[in-house]
C-alpha cells in the first residue's frame, strides 16, 4: 500500500480557505494524560469523562444506525416467519447463509476507507476522503460482480451442501431478490466509513429511521397485501438499503460538513487501486472469517435431524445475536475512529486510553444483554413466530446465546481497535485459528458425532 501510505506521508499545507475546514482531533486527552501535576487518579478520572463524552457521541448514533440496518433486513425475514415455518426457515437460511456472506465481503472491504479516512481526517489531509470513498466504490462495485453470479447459482449451492431441496428452493427465490442489494452494499459501506471518520454520524441515523419506516410500510403492503410472498419480500429489502445510499450520497452533496472531504468526483480515485485493494483485501478476510462462520453455523444446522426446527430456533438465536452484535460493531466504528484520528494526529496516549474505554463499555452493555436475554428466554421467540416447539428450542439455547452475546461484546470491539491501528492481517490470523480450527470442527464434533445437536454449534 506504497501510494496511500505516501499519500498520508505527505506534509500537511492547508491553504487559507482551509481555515474554516473540520475541527481537527482534539488535544485535551492527550494534554490531561501528560499533566505530571495531577495526580494518578485525577488524570484517570478527568480522561475517562473526556473520553465517554467523545465515545457515546460516536457510538451512540453508530449503534442506531447499524441497529436500525439490521433490524430493516431482520424485519423482512420476521414478516416471512408469520407466512409459516417454511418460509421462516427460508428467509433466514437467505439473510443469514447467503446474503451475509455479500455483507461481510463488503464491508470488510469497505473497513479499508474506515483506516485511510481515520488517519487521514486526523492528519487534517481533508482532500483525501473522498478520493478514499470514490477507490473503494469502484473496487467494491467490481467485486459485486461475481457475487451477483452465486446468488443466481444459490440453490444449486445450497443442494451442494445438503439442503433439503423445499428450503433450498424457497431460499433460492429470496436470494434472487437480494441481487439488488449486493451493489448498494458496494456503496453504503464506503460511504458509511466516510462519514464516520469525520464524526458525521446523526444524519445516517436520521436516514435509517426514516427508512426503516417505509421498509415496515412497503413490505406489509408486498407480502400480505400484495402476496408477493419470499420474492415480494426481498426486492422490497434492497429496495430500502438503496434509499440509504442516495439519501446519504445527497447529504455528502449538500452538506458544508463534507465541503472539504468530498470536492467532487476525481480521476485520482483510479489511481493507487492496487495498493487500496490490498489493505481492502486484508480488511475483508478479517471481518469475513468472522460473518462466514455465523454463515457456515447457519448451513451446519440445516444438516441436523429435524433441520425446519434447528433452522428456525438457531436463526432465532442469531437474529438477536445479530441485534446485540450491532451494538457492539457500533463502538468497534467509534473505536477505530478513535484510534485512527488521534494516530493520525500524533496522539498514542489517547488511543490507548481509548481503547480501555471502549472496550469497558461495550463489555458492560453486553453483560446487561445476557441478562436480560435470560430472563426473556421463554417468550423472546413469539416475536418471529407463533410455534410452541420453536420457542421450547430457543429457551434451551437461550444460555448459550447469552454466553455469545458477553463474548460479542468485547471482540468486535477489538477488531475496530485493529482496524485503527491497520491491523486487519493479524486480526485475520487470529480469526482462522479461533473460528476454523478449534469453533467449526469441534461444533460438528458435537454436534454430528456426540448427537449434542443446535446447543453445540450455538
Amino acid at each position: 500500500m506504497e501510494s496511500t501510505q505516501d499519500e498520508l506521508a505527505q506534509p500537511i499545507l492547508l491553504p487559507k480557505q482551509y481555515s474554516s475546514s473540520p475541527e481537527p482531533v482534539s488535544s485535551e486527552l492527550e494534554e490531561v494524560l501528560s499533566n505530571t501535576d495531577l495526580s494518578y487518579f485525577r488524570r484517570i478520572g478527568s480522561a475517562t469523562l473526556i473520553e465517554l463524552n467523545i465515545l457515546f457521541r460516536l457510538a451512540g448514533p453508530a449503534v442506531v444506525v447499524y441497529l436500525l440496518n439490521n433490524v430493516t433486513s431482520m424485519s423482512t425475514q420476521i414478516f416471512c416467519g408469520h407466512l409459516g415455518n417454511l418460509e421462516l426457515a427460508a428467509s433466514a437460511l437467505g439473510n443469514n447463509g447467503i446474503q451475509i456472506f455479500s455483507y461481510g465481503l463488503m464491508l470488510g472491504m469497505g473497513s479499508a476507507v474506515e483506516t485511510l479516512c481515520g488517519q487521514a481526517y486526523g492528519a487534517h489531509k481533508f482532500d483525501m476522503l473522498g478520493v478514499y470513498l470514490q477507490r473503494s466504490t469502484i473496487l467494491l462495485t467490481a467485486t459485486g460482480i461475481p457475487l451477483m453470479i452465486i446468488y443466481i447459482f444459490s440453490k444449486d449451492l445450497l443442494l451442494l451442501l445438503g439442503e433439503s431441496t423445499e428450503i433450498a428452493s424457497a431460499a433460492a427465490i429470496f436470494v434472487y431478490g437480494l441481487i439488488p442489494q449486493i451493489f448498494a452494499y458496494a456503496t453504503n459501506f464506503p460511504i458509511q466509513k466516510f462519514l464516520q471518520a469525520q464524526s458525521i454520524v446523526f444524519p445516517s441515523a436520521y436516514i435509517s429511521a426514516a427508512t426503516l419506516c417505509v421498509h415496515l410500510l412497503l413490505s406489509w403492503l408486498a407480502i400480505y397485501k400484495l402476496g408477493l410472498g419470499l420474492l415480494g419480500a426481498s426486492l422490497i429489502l434492497s429496495l430500502s438499503w438503496w434509499i440509504i445510499v442516495v439519501a446519504q450520497f445527497v447529504y455528502i452533496l449538500v452538506s458544508d460538513r463534507c465541503k472539504y472531504t468530498w470536492t467532487g468526483f476525481s480521476l485520482q480515485a483510479f489511481s493507487g487501486l492496487w495498493e487500496f485493494l490490498k489493505l481492502s483485501t486484508a480488511s475483508a478476510v478479517m471481518l469475513c472469517l468472522e460473518t462466514w462462520y455465523y454463515q457456515i453455523l447457519v448451513l451446519i444446522a440445516g444438516l441436523l435431524e429435524n433441520a425446519e426446527i434447528a433452522l428456525d430456533s438457531l436463526s432465532i438465536c442469531m437474529t438477536i445475536s445479530g441485534w446485540v452484535f450491532m451494538i457492539a460493531v457500533g463502538f468497534n466504528a467509534a473505536a477505530s475512529v478513535r484510534v485512527s484520528n488521534e494516530l493520525g494526529a500524533g496522539h498514542p496516549k489517547s488511543a490507548s486510553f481509548a481503547v480501555i474505554v471502549v472496550t469497558s463499555t461495550s463489555f458492560i452493555i453486553a453483560v446487561f444483554l445476557a441478562i436480560l436475554v435470560m430472563l426473556l428466554r421463554h417468550v423472546m421467540s413469539y416475536v418471529f413466530t407463533g410455534g410452541t416447539t420453536v420457542a421450547d428450542a430457543v429457551s434451551d439455547l437461550a444460555p448459550f446465546l447469552a454466553v455469545s452475546i458477553v463474548l460479542n461484546g468485547i471482540q468486535p470491539v477489538l477488531s475496530g481497535v485493529a482496524v485503527g491501528c491497520g491491523w486487519q492481517a493479524f486480526v485475520a490470523y487470529v480469526n482462522v485459528g479461533c473460528y476454523y480450527v478449534v469453533g467449526i470442527p469441534l461444533g460438528s464434533l458435537l454436534g454430528f458425532k456426540f448427537d449434542l445437536g443446535v446447543k453445540v454449534i450455538n
